[in-house]
């Protein structure tokens, strides 16, 4: 199997992306296979450019898979029609432009500002009819997993002890602790992000790839290549051991 790329939770880093993807091309060149494990939008100020520079590579015929994240999908809820809708997966009291969230910043990426007193369902009308319907279409198609042999890419994780062709969206998208301090064999490595860490951490049974360039955090793409690990660094490849 050829090396295998994958890269994190981008959140509207789109300087931090173009870092990301010149590192691997210097790695792998410029059909390396590539899966993005979603949460290219919020908090960051450019989630318009983020999209719109996946779309380029794509529109190039580059090897790359575009997983679905939890942000992304709260994008394409306030862009549907005829009424915004909302994830009920969120905590009571959040919302998508909470300043946690950071949906005004993808929204702001897109020249919206925000009015005092404007009701959502006329925002999301502005919305729908100033972001490209080609961003639109990269948010509905975006895959909830990817299996490339023995590994298997998901957002945020798996639920343990559900084989991996029965996974569910809000699962895929949204779990945390069942998955994160679950041991056991999930027959394949899932690589998620989600969950920040402050480098790629890997474990007997996952690889955590949010590596925080949502708070800041530089973007580290990754590598599995014949069976290793490797984080692509200004560097080059350093190798990633399993965590005890």
């Amino acid at each position: 199997m050829k090396p295998v790329y994958a890269i994190g939770d981008i959140h509207g880093q789109s300087e931090q992306l173009d870092t990301a993807l010149a590192r691997v091309e210097a790695d792998g060149g410029a059909n390396a296979k590539v899966v993005f494990v979603g949460d290219y939008v919020d908090r960051g100020p450019d989630s318009q450019g983020v999209i719109e520079r996946i779309l380029e590579g794509l529109d190039l015929g580059r090897d790359w898979t575009c997983l679905k994240g939890n942000h992304d999908r709260f994008f394409e809820r306030f862009l549907a029609e005829p009424e915004p809708q909302f994830d009920p997966h969120l905590l009571v009291g959040y919302h998508w432009f909470h300043e946690a969230i950071g949906g005004r910043a993808t929204i702001g990426s897109y020249g919206i500002d925000i009015p005092d007193r404007i009701r959502q369902s006329d925002l999301a009308a502005e919305v729908r009819r100033t972001v490209p319907d080609s961003h639109k279409r990269f948010l509905e198609t975006l895959h909830l997993s990817h299996q490339v042999g023995d590994l298997f890419f998901a957002h945020a994780g798996v639920r343990p002890g559900v084989p991996l062709t029965q996974q569910v969206e809000n699962d895929l998208l949204w779990i945390r602790q069942e998955f994160l301090e679950d041991r056991r064999d999930h027959q394949a490595l899932v690589i998620h992000g989600h969950t920040p860490v402050e480098y790629p951490k890997l474990f007997t049974n996952r690889l955590a790839i949010d590596t925080g360039a949502g708070y800041g955090r530089e973007l580290v793409p990754v590598v599995i290549d014949a069976g290793q690990v490797f984080a692509l660094t200004a560097k080059g490849r350093q190798r990633i051991e399993t965590a005890v």
